[in-house]
Parts: structure tokens; C-alpha cells; sequence
């Protein structure tokens, strides 16, 4: 039921990956706006030069999902009779921590006599970088570890343009850090990009892999731990001279944005957009942003994107998509509230735009 102020209040809990987050917002009974209420996340850090088990992810999810949702509940300052709807991410993303949080959701949807709403992983991003930034109707680069694709909105669908034919830009990243044994404290990519900016004297060359509007990240990864090798074998640069493990996180990084800012601004001039809005954990890293704001503003439009708050995964965008999704109609019922690995952005019926 809506609270005293005729609000409609969710709670959204995602653990597609390594980050299990819960948290409940708001929307405005008139105008519609979303209000942050809480957004409390924990995070599986593996050690370095490890990536995170779907196992061992899974058992943290388990481990700390009381904790977190009590986290939430307190920080909101909201009862349990004013949520009207528990939201959770039905995938994409790991089986085994997709399958924990789903368990935990339906456990308070029985707890609580509150309906349950599932969730496509992809559309909660879009939703909550539209509703943060007030991009009005962007392309969408959507860069994350499990995923990069171009997105655009028709006909009450989100439209892939392009995608990666094999790994996910953050996926490369992150398995590079592991190469160096870089440490996965507070993630893989954030330490790459601090390493990446300490680069920059010689640009060693990896494969463009362009093709269409789709990438390719798997060789670029195999090319660059092979330098990695020659690297800790005291080889020479290109140049002649040692490189270090700065030129190539930092070399890496112009590689691969350079590819994602071309497919991106070819698809702004197919659908004639001027507003591109990155989302996904990968859309935190700032030299990413610079290089797609040059991009648009050569084109005159701009860039939006999103703080480490809304960028990484976290509860917030499940709530605020699932709630979306519930003042439609929308319900997953109890024997239906499965999860899959596999769910396509373009699947989802996106019936609260026009």
C-alpha cells in the first residue's frame, strides 16, 4: 500500500554477480520521480589474481543477505507495510549467486504477503541512469563484466545495435588483472584504470577487433598477456625500451574505448540521437567518459553517466525498474519466480515508455 505520503515504495535486491545489493525507493504518486531511500550493497572481493567463483559468490550472498536487507530497511526508515512490491534480478548474470538472491526475495515476498516482480538485470541499469542523469532518450552504452552492448529505445523495446561477439569489455579488463595479479580491492577495473593513468609513454599495439557494430575482446586480451609475458621476461618495448605494467593498463584501455566509442557513435547517426548515456560498471571509469564526451561534442551532443553509486550494480536500479514495471500491471507470480542466465535486453516489453 502507498505510504502516508501516497508514495509507492520497492525494495530490490541483485547478486548477479559479486555485488549483492538491496534497496528501496520511491515513486512520486503525481509526477512520478524517484526517491532514494537506501541503496546498501556488499561486495565478494577475491584475492588478487583470482577471479570470484560462482560458488563462492553465491555463499557470500547467502552469508550477508539478512544483514544487508536489515541495512536497508533501517537506513529507508520505512515499515514493512509500506512496501508495496520486492523486486530481484531474474538475470542476466552467475546461476549460483542469481539462484541465492531469488531465494531470499521470495523467502521475504512469503514472510511479508508482498508480490514479487522479476527483473532484467540490463533494464534496471538503463532505468536508473535515465532517471539519475534526466537523459531523455540516449543511445545507451552498456559496459559492465558480463556485458557491452549499444542499446536504443523503440517501440517499448530496448534495441541491441551492437554487441561483443565473445567476452564483455569489463570481463577483459578484469581477467587482465588478473595476469598482473592486480589486487580485486575495490574492483579489478577501478586499480587497471589508477594503473592506466600512470601510462602513457608508448602506446604498445593490440588488434582492433571491430566488426560492423559488434567488438571482439578475446584477442585483444590474448595480445596483451602475451606483452605481459615479454613484460616479466625483461623484453623490450616496440620502442626499444623496458615498458611497465602502467603502459599496459593504459594501453588496453585506449584499445578498447576507442573501439566502444566508434560502434556508439555509429549508432548515434543511424537512430539521429545527440545524448549518449553509459551505464555499467565499466561507465565509472572516467577516461572512458572523456573519450565519449569528445566524441559528442564533436557531434554536438553530450555524454551522461552515473557515480560508483549507480554505475556498479546495486539494489536501487532493481527496485526502481521493477516499481516501473508493477504500476503497469506487471507481477511474476511465485511458481514463475525463476532465474536464467540468459535474458536478452530486447526481451523485456517496456510498457511504462510510449
Amino acid at each position: 500500500m502507498p505510504d502516508a505520503k501516497g508514495r509507492r515504495i520497492a525494495l530490490g535486491c541483485e547478486g548477479s554477480a559479486n555485488k549483492l545489493g538491496i534497496g528501496i525507493i520511491a515513486h512520486d504518486p503525481l509526477t512520478g520521480e524517484p526517491t532514494v531511500l537506501s541503496n546498501v550493497r556488499d561486495t565478494f572481493v577475491s584475492p588478487p589474481g583470482t577471479g570470484f567463483l560462482p560458488k563462492d559468490t553465491a555463499r557470500h550472498h547467502r552469508a550477508y543477505f539478512v544483514r544487508v536487507a536489515k541495512k536497508a530497511l533501517e537506513a529507508a526508515g520505512v515499515s514493512i507495510s509500506e512496501i508495496d512490491c520486492l523486486c530481484y534480478t531474474k538475470g542476466p548474470g552467475m546461476g549460483g549467486p542469481l539462484t541465492s538472491v531469488a531465494v531470499g526475495a521470495r523467502t521475504l515476498a512469503l514472510l511479508w504477503g508482498k508480490e514479487l516482480v522479476g527483473v532484467n538485470h540490463c533494464v534496471g541499469h538503463i532505468e536508473m541512469g535515465r532517471a539519475i542523469t534526466g537523459a531523455s532518450n540516449p543511445v545507451v552504452l552498456y559496459v559492465s563484466g558480463g556485458n557491452t552492448q549499444v542499446i536504443a529505445y523503440a517501440e517499448q523495446r530496448y534495441r541491441i545495435f551492437g554487441e561483443t561477439l565473445d567476452i564483455a569489455v569489463g570481463n577483459c579488463l578484469d581477467r587482465f588483472a588478473r595476469t598482473l595479479e592486480i589486487s580485486n580491492d575495490p574492483a579489478p577495473g577501478y586499480n587497471i584504470e589508477q594503473l592506466a593513468k600512470q601510462g602513457g609513454r608508448v602506446l604498445l599495439d593490440l588488434p582492433y577487433a571491430v566488426k560492423g557494430m559488434d567488438c571482439s575482446f578475446s584477442g585483444i586480451l590474448g595480445r596483451a598477456d602475451d606483452l605481459a609475458a615479454q613484460m616479466k621476461a625483461g623484453e623490450p618495448g616496440p620502442d626499444g625500451e623496458p615498458f611497465t605494467p602502467a603502459d599496459l593498463c593504459f594501453s588496453l584501455q585506449e584499445t578498447v574505448f576507442a573501439m566502444l566509442v566508434e560502434i556508439t557513435e555509429r549508432a548515434m547517426a543511424h537512430v539521429g540521437s545527440n545524448q549518449v548515456l553509459i551505464v555499467g560498471g565499466v561507465g565509472c571509469n572516467e577516461r572512458l567518459q572523456e573519450m565519449m564526451g569528445a566524441m559528442a561534442a564533436d557531434r554536438g551532443g553530450s555524454v551522461y553517466a552515473t557515480d560508483e553509486r549507480f554505475c556498479i550494480d546495486n539494489g536501487i536500479m532493481i527496485a526502481h525498474a521493477g516499481l516501473l514495471a508493477y504500476e503497469t500491471g506487471f507481477r511474476t507470480p511465485l511458481e514463475e519466480s525463476t532465474c536464467t542466465q540468459r535474458f536478452r535486453t530486447d526481451e523485456v516489453f517496456v510498457k511504462w515508455r510510449d
